[in-house]
């Protein structure tokens, strides 16, 4: 790969003014700073920022910006928590957010084509209007975009039941640096000749081009819904009953768990009878046919008695809404007990929850600093935050030994550093704790026949 451009010259800035007229190009300091981060806090000032309205201006983009060694970094709404857009090497921020029209949504292939910059909710919606569902909700679905969600592999409260992302994904059309344009994939719901090309793109991180277009599968719209809480007296008493739902033959829509920490956190920003008192709660989600729905509702709870919560309750519309809406609410909810957050999104297999849970417990009380659990336990998924106070040396110290013990643990359990976030900037370390040289070998192989000059998100994950 040829060396990076340091620096940003008149030549430059009159390309980019002759491509991106008006307020398509953003360069004066203040207006910048706003895409210099990203939800990780991390920063780092671009030259310019550029808002294309087509495919062709991506392309003339990348063009050049190949034949001049500019890095690129593609952006959406920045909503990130591992600095994966934050332009480390100076460069151009690339802003998808007008490119934001739903094109096509269509009852007979069950399809939707969609520009990369349309909020998640706003094309669950449009879906919906047309009895269809888009059932990828990352916690953050109603401010995220579909590019963003489909850069990072974004996962969800359904994925348990509906998987993420990348199953939803039958094709898409991408710019290479260089400036071809190509499509893979179909509006095909299988579709098996060749390579997954489009899935590659899935989760890399805007490292091998720019996505302009997404065809992107939908099903039938559940008629009902419903939800279970159930409160106990221990975080591991959770765990333990959310694993006898799955025994039990259930296979819920969502399954999310709470610690005490994480309920305590809550406690200070809602007021519900459940954040107190108890050591730990799930929360439980079942769709489908109302009669099915029922039935499956009046299983969990059944399943659930077994186990002796200290609060129960099951219920629909606008009390089942007010749960989830305080389980998305938990990240932000975190800073109640600390200014700083280390945070972790680690994997575990299914049947080592317990040991990661209580794990997790033993480094924080042996660090003393706090840590809230919460996530997804359907697939493993814990998002683990060690709350501290950055100004505090020593607590940021003991802070730092806290959150890599936690992948270290996670790592030894047979999981991985990241199932959701990525590894962006703020957990490149991690990286060669799982993934082995060959592997790493592989995968900047691939990244260089996408991007040979390697100026697409330079400096993030591998």
């Amino acid at each position: 790969m040829s060396t990076l451009q340091s620096t940003f010259t008149s030549g430059h800035r009159h390309f980019l003014a002759s491509l991106f007229p008006g307020d398509a190009l953003v360069l004066d300091t203040a207006s910048l700073t706003a895409f210099a981060t990203d939800a990780s806090r991390k920063s780092a000032m671009p030259w310019a920022v550029v808002r294309p309205e087509s495919t062709q201006q991506v392309s003339e983009l990348l063009r050049w910006a190949q034949a001049e060694g500019v890095p690129i970094y593609p952006r959406a709404r920045g909503t990130n928590k591992v600095g994966a857009v934050v332009p480390v090497q100076g460069g151009i921020v690339v802003s998808t957010l007008r490119m934001d029209r739903i094109i096509d949504i269509d009852s007979g292939d069950f399809v939707a084509e969609v520009e990369p910059g349309v909020v998640t909710s706003h094309l669950a919606e449009a879906a919906a209007a047309k009895n269809m569902f888009y059932p990828p909700d990352p916690a953050s679905v109603k401010s995220s975009t579909v590019g963003g969600n489909v850069a990072t592999c974004a996962g969800g409260l359904k994925a348990v039941k509906y998987g993420v992302t990348r199953d939803y994904v039958l094709g898409l059309t991408a710019v290479l640096p260089g400036g071809a344009v190509v499509s893979f994939g179909s509006r095909c719901h299988k579709d098996v000749v060749g390579l997954d090309l489009a899935r590659l793109f899935v989760g890399s991180a805007g490292t091998l081009g720019i996505v302009t277009r997404l065809v992107l599968k939908l099903l039938p719209l559940p008629e009902a819904r419903a939800s279970v809480l159930a409160a106990f007296s221990s975080p591991e008493e959770a765990v333990a009953a959310a694993q006898s739902v799955f025994r039990a033959g259930i296979l819920p829509t969502a399954c999310e768990f709470m610690d005490s920490s994480a309920m305590g956190a809550l406690s200070r920003l809602f007021d519900a009878e459940w954040l107190h008192g108890a050591g730990g709660a799930i929360l439980l989600q079942v769709d489908g046919i109302s009669p099915a729905v029922d039935a499956e509702i009046a299983s969990i709870k059944e399943v659930l008695q077994t186990s002796a919560p200290v609060y129960l309750m099951a219920g629909q519309g606008a009390e089942e809404e007010q749960a989830w809406e305080m389980r998305r609410q938990l990240s932000q909810a975190g800073y109640q007990l600390g200014p700083d957050k280390l945070p972790e999104d680690v994997a575990v297999p299914r049947g080592r929850l317990l040991e990661a849970v209580a794990g997790f417990r033993a480094i924080s009380a042996e660090q003393r600093v706090p840590v809230i659990i919460f996530g997804h336990l359907g697939d493993g998924n814990l998002h683990v935050n060690t709350m501290h106070d950055a100004s505090d040396v020593a607590m940021a110290t003991r802070a730092a030994t806290c959150r890599a013990a936690i992948v270290d643990l996670a790592l030894s359990l047979g999981g991985t550093a990241s199932g959701e976030h990525g590894l962006g900037l703020s957990k490149r370390e991690h990286l060669t704790k799982q993934i082995s040289p060959a592997e790493l070998a592989l995968m900047r192989q691939v990244k260089a026949v996408f991007d040979p000059q390697g100026i697409m998100n330079p400096g993030k994950e591998w």
